[in-house]
């Protein structure tokens, strides 16, 4: 397998399937462009290779009008926010963040550095000061700290202007609690900024370093990061491209492994997709979700009594990352956009066409 997986790609190429396998899939993104955001790309890799690659490029006057305004208010160049998604385009990716960092906190367990039973209150003694030392790793990754956090944009703001990891966990020390630990859901930044801070204080290393060395470059991830700030966003930080997202899903697709380097047990991919959801209380989910379960950093999009047949972890500005485990392949969607509105049914549209596909 070469370095780059996906050095060969290009835009709008079909190999293996044909082109008609995948002619519902091309009219899905040019019907539904507008609700992307007026740009997307969209992958799809099997058996070591792409089947599908193709992207749809047509911005509305009034988003290119958005773009300029967004491009003006941070001091950035309006060609260069309105330009044509590629490959190799990066955005900021939100939630699909938290698969990568539920990555990263697993490669501590592989190593038997840190358990997944272990107290949070063990590495934090401001949690315990604060009642909640009792949070273990496993509720970190999976929203089940208890912890009543805001919720999408409002947890972002409250952690941009943090200077240190240290002030992002005091300002979740003192966050109010709704539920004991593992027994209630809530969709929030808290779990893995607290896990971030932990294995910043295992390894003496930034979170940014530890991704870069653990994640990133065995997984040929040359253009992904967490904005390389103070405090980086474990939930939400991250920016990435399509080229970059789909080498880690062939990593977690091949139960770990990326060029013939293991870089996660295949033990650690398992427990990452087991539905953690089951029988919690759900205190806030968002609406785009549905009603799929969670596992560690990821959604359980089709849950059997064997496992997650399909995992997931969209982000707020619309991309669209899985994997399904039956089909063996892996996908995504890549777009930005605010608007969320339809967008489970949408994701489980394309899948169902690309499922189509892939017989």
């Amino acid at each position: 397998m070469k370095q780059l997986l996906l050095l060969f790609f290009s835009i709008g190429s079909v190999c293996c399937f044909g082109q008609n396998s995948f002619s519902k899939i091309d009219g899905w993104m040019k019907d539904n462009l507008p609700e992307l955001g007026g740009r997307a790309v969209m992958v799809i890799w099997k058996d070591g290779k792409a089947v599908y690659t193709h992207s749809e490029n047509n911005l509305s006057g009034r988003q290119k009008m958005i773009g300029k305004f967004i491009a003006k208010r941070h001091g950035k160049d309006a060609d260069e926010v309105t330009k044509d998604f590629t490959l190799q385009s990066k955005e900021m990716i939100a939630s699909c963040s938290k698969w990568l960092s539920a990555a990263l906190v697993m490669t501590f367990v592989d190593e038997g550095k840190l358990s997944l039973e272990d107290t949070v209150g063990k590495y934090l003694p401001i949690l315990t000061k604060n009642g909640k030392g009792n949070i273990k790793i496993w509720h970190c990754l999976s929203h089940l700290t208890g912890i009543k956090a805001a919720n999408g944009k409002e947890s972002i703001s409250e952690m941009k202007d943090l200077k240190t990891m240290e002030d992002a966990i005091a300002k979740i020390a003192v966050m109010p609690v709704e539920s004991e630990p593992g027994k209630g859901f809530h969709y929030s930044n808290a779990g893995l900024q607290i896990a971030a801070a932990v294995i910043e204080k295992i390894s003496g290393k930034d979170f940014e370093t530890l991704f870069q060395e653990r994640i990133a470059k065995p997984c040929s991830m040359k253009n992904t990061d967490y904005g390389n700030k103070n405090v980086p966003l474990a939930a939400g930080g991250a920016r990435s491209t399509t080229e970059d997202y789909i080498n880690f899903l062939v990593m977690i697709l091949n139960e770990g492994r990326f060029n013939n380097k293991q870089v996660l047990s295949s033990k650690a991919v398992v427990a990452m997709q087991q539905n953690r959801t089951a029988n919690v209380k759900i205190f806030y989910s968002p609406v785009e979700a549905g009603n799929w379960g969670y596992g560690f950093g990821e959604w359980t999009m089709e849950n059997t009594k064997e496992g997650s047949a399909a995992v997931s972890s969209p982000g707020l500005f619309g991309s669209f990352p899985w994997i399904d485990n039956n089909k063996k392949y892996v996908a995504m969607l890549f777009t930005f956009n605010i608007k969320s509105e339809g967008r489970n049914e949408r994701y489980k549209a394309l899948k169902a066409l690309v499922d189509e596909a892939i017989l």
